[in-house]
């Protein structure tokens, strides 16, 4: 749990403190993460924390361990729940047979894009729908990293359409994500990040995705594929944070909680440039090493559509709490449709050509 320790003069002086810092109580929080060194999206949580402490001084001070050095990586979010971990940045998606309604807050199949969970966030109670859902489990939860829209598919076989998908075995990430697979006639097989390079490389499946193109790359996987399925409908906007015990946050002053969630805004902004400038990028790469890519019809989207539309509705009508925050992103995406469409070519995200059915979604919500 959290440690606050005195600093001695001669100890402070050491660390370049000054002596009268080395009177004051810093405050120690522990934290680790989801992702491994080796995966590239723990640049956001690292960026947070340098953020937090540099901004807190050495009041508080955040001491980062990649994933897997603590505890095991899927195994963050009991430890920070129970308070053996005091915080850990995360993917809610992955939480999502705990309650459906993680896959939400995470990425949800033709839904939200990073624009979209942006302005959700931040000015239609998106904030407020993160904590609810974390506040179950006895834990705060900071969002602070939009990750651009995934890269699609990756095989070492052509699949130019999702005819082509018939009977595939597709490692895909996220509960909605496989019921859409399973109406495409697909299989999806779930994997660790750091497992799907071997998968590919074994055939022990026949595509996979994991995340966007620069991440994709650093993973290697233009060594193992040779096709490239895009977009990304399966994600195409993710959101990352820091879920922090309930205690720990009691704990602080409320001027050090500000400071958590000023970070926490400044490391969104931060990401969204930053991960689709190495998607940019990284797309050069996978040209250059001879990735062929095909992009689904505007028809197969469509078709996509409806059926992620019905998976909404299903999943909504399962869990009163889904359906609130399923209404909640609806409404978002009912306001701002009509001036996204004034803005034609200008606009940040896309309106949905087919609209779930909101009136169904809203009955499931006040049944709860």
């Amino acid at each position: 749990m959290i440690a606050k320790k005195m600093a001695g003069v001669a100890a402070a002086l050491a660390l370049g403190f000054s002596a009268s810092a080395a009177h004051s109580e810093t405050i120690t929080i522990q934290m680790t993460s989801t992702w491994t060194s080796g995966i590239t999206l723990i640049e956001s949580d690292k960026r947070f924390v340098e953020l937090v402490n540099r901004l807190a001084g050495d009041r508080l001070q955040i001491r980062f361990h990649a994933g897997g050095t603590l505890v095991p990586s899927m195994q963050v979010f009991d430890a920070v729940s129970d308070g053996d971990i005091d915080a850990s940045g995360d993917w809610p998606g992955y939480w999502a047979g705990r309650d459906s309604a993680f896959s939400l807050l995470g990425s949800y199949p033709m839904l939200l894009s990073t624009g979209d969970y942006l302005f959700w966030i931040q000015q239609w109670g998106g904030f407020d729908a993160y904590n609810e859902v974390y506040g179950q489990y006895d834990m705060v939860y900071l969002p602070y990293a939009l990750i651009t829209a995934e890269s699609g598919l990756r095989s070492r076989q052509r699949l130019p359409d999702l005819e082509s998908l018939q009977g595939k075995r597709i490692r895909m990430s996220g509960r909605p994500q496989g019921a859409v697979l399973e109406a495409l006639g697909a299989a999806q097989v779930n994997l660790p990040g750091q497992d799907v390079y071997q998968a590919l490389e074994r055939g022990v499946v026949d595509a996979a995705e994991f995340s966007d193109p620069g991440i994709d790359y650093m993973l290697g996987f233009h060594e193992v594929t040779n096709y490239w399925t895009a977009p990304g409908w399966h994600q195409p906007g993710n959101v990352g944070g820091v879920m922090i015990n309930r205690e720990v946050w009691d704990s602080l002053d409320e001027d050090l909680q500000h400071i958590m969630k000023v970070a926490a805004e400044a490391n969104l902004a931060w990401s969204v440039a930053h991960f689709n400038r190495q998607a940019a990028e990284a797309t050069a790469k996978f040209r250059e090493a001879g990735i062929e890519v095909d992009v689904l019809t505007d028809e197969e989207l469509d078709r996509i559509q409806e059926i992620a539309n019905d998976v909404l509705v299903r999943d909504s009508c399962e869990n009163p709490l889904f359906a609130r925050i399923a209404l909640s992103q609806l409404e978002f995406m009912q306001d701002y449709a009509d001036w996204r469409s004034l803005q034609s070519t200008f606009a940040f995200g896309r309106n949905l050509k087919s609209f779930p059915d909101i009136d169904r979604i809203r009955e499931c919500a006040e049944e709860g």
